[in-house]
């Protein structure tokens, strides 16, 4: 069994801590025994591993999530995504990458579910049950499908057919019926009452059958030409595309623990601390307060709220009402001023466009140890480095320094400069130019073995040893 983890989506009910790089499964706010909060990405993937399903799990991503995957779990086999098109272009291109990539039989089982899900450790052991409800069932495919616990119209359902009960023991898997999408309150009371079952986003399903179904469209199932074709896939959901069409479904249903915390009133339920960050809440009720900020945060008297307070800007609501953040917050949206990477992470502490028209960009650096920027140059920009912590080591223009807090390096426009963390360091970044973008890079090395290398050929590492930090105002001859 090949299990492939889906991680898509922004969160945008979730903002303002969630963004387009900083998507709700990376929000590091659950609660843990040690006492270090983490994000759903390592509460599943910690349990994946606990239920010795790590080995055969791929996640599906686009790159630009690469980096904090990586930063939260370490390496796992990733498979990208050209560009964000929902969830059946994404489980085309996974199935793809394993027939022709990992040379996974046709025969041999996928699952494919979310990364996201708040469960227990009962869900892993119903997952490892699908192959064999799919054995016993000879369905096309299996769901998972969740009792529900209340009659919610913010979950898809799956009617069952009524009276038939197949598998035995503990699989006691059911034939589908039919699909109903979010229904009304009082649709969603009856589909409980019928047995109806929440639909979690948990598909079973042969390799072989997937690669029938790209056939029948006909879409190439070669990983390399279906990642070409990708951005003309129809961005419509593997739901909708593929389940809806199958002729026979069964379903596994689930009972445990599932939680989709996808708004702040379902994620504050999860929280541990009322209270995170600098300051303090007086006299309220219910409330939670998150904020990421240097300055103190101060609420008095609320009742049932939700406070968050970002970088990216600043929510206060009713946490009922703190689900129509996605519809009212598009206006508001800009570059993502967190992001977390493989290397460290960085927040934007401040921008300001000068009398002239310069733009100034001030951010905060973390690079953890052993860790550091590629060595790259930027043709619209200047920009200067303050130590605040730690010790590392800072190339530019073919010369190597070492820096320690205190120091200050500035970079001209078009001077090749990187640099790498000793230990923890911590700087403060001001970019100064007439145009601040994203583009504005060229890269030339990525890893620190490959500018060593460099630095060798040019002489560059002759200056270690004597090297005096770079003062603000001195940089370098080009």
């Amino acid at each position: 069994m090949k299990l492939v983890l889906l991680s898509g989506g922004s969160g945008k009910r979730l903002w303002p801590m969630s963004n387009d790089i900083r998507s709700k499964q990376f929000l590091r706010v659950l609660p843990t025994a040690g006492g270090e909060p983490m994000s759903m990405l390592q509460r599943v993937w910690t349990q994946i591993g606990e239920a010795d399903l790590q080995e055969d799990a791929y996640i599906c991503s686009s790159r630009a999530q690469l980096d904090v995957i990586e930063a939260q779990i370490g390496r796992a086999p990733f498979i990208e995504e050209p560009a964000r098109r929902d969830t059946f272009p994404a489980i085309a291109l996974a199935c793809a990458y394993l027939w022709d990539v990992e040379k996974v039989p046709e025969d041999d089982m996928v699952v494919i579910m979310p990364i996201d899900p708040y469960v227990d450790s009962e869900f892993f052991a119903g997952l490892k049950m699908l192959p064999q409800v799919l054995e016993e069932s000879g369905a096309d495919m299996v769901l998972m499908g969740v009792q529900p616990t209340e009659a919610s119209g913010k979950f898809g359902y799956i009617r069952v057919e009524s009276g038939f009960h197949g598998g035995g023991g503990a699989s006691g898997w059911k034939r589908v019926a039919s699909f109903v999408e979010k229904p009304a309150r009082d649709a969603a009371e009856r589909l409980v009452a019928e047995g109806a079952l929440w639909n979690c986003g948990v598909f079973c399903f042969r390799l072989g059958y997937m690669k029938g179904v790209l056939n029948e469209r006909g879409l190439p199932f070669s990983f390399g030409e279906l990642a070409g074709a990708f951005p003309s896939l129809p961005k419509r959901s593997f739901d909708y595309e593929v389940v809806e069409k199958a002729s026979s479904i069964a379903v596994h249903p689930f009972s445990g623990l599932w939680m989709d915390l996808g708004t702040w009133g379902s994620l504050s339920q999860r929280i541990a601390d009322r209270f995170i960050g600098k300051g303090g809440q007086f006299r309220c009720e219910d409330t939670h307060v998150i904020n990421e900020l240097g300055i103190p945060l101060l609420t008095i008297g609320l009742r049932d709220a939700i406070v968050v307070a970002t970088p990216d800007g600043m929510l206060v609501a009713d946490k009922e009402m703190s689900t129509q953040v996605k519809e009212i917050v598009a206006p508001f949206e800009g570059r993502p001023m967190f992001e977390e990477r493989r290397w460290g992470l960085y927040r934007v502490m401040d921008y300001q466009e000068l009398s002239d028209g310069t733009e100034v960009l001030t951010r905060w650096i973390e690079l953890l140890p052993g860790h550091n920027l590629s060595y790259h140059k930027h043709e619209r920009r200047a920009e200067m480095w303050t130590v605040l912590e730690g010790n590392g080591e800072v190339a530019v223009d073919g010369r190597l320094v070492q820096v320690t807090a205190g120091d200050v390096v500035r970079i001209h426009p078009e001077q090749w400069h990187a640099i790498r963390a000793r230990d923890k360091l911590a700087f403060i970044e001001v970019q100064r130019g007439s145009e601040i973008v994203e583009h504005d890079i060229v890269r030339r090395y990525h890893t620190w073995a490959e500018i060593v290398d460099y630095l060798a050929v040019t002489g560059g590492l002759r200056s270690v040893e004597a090297a005096v930090p770079m003062k603000a105002g001195s940089a370098p001859s080009a």
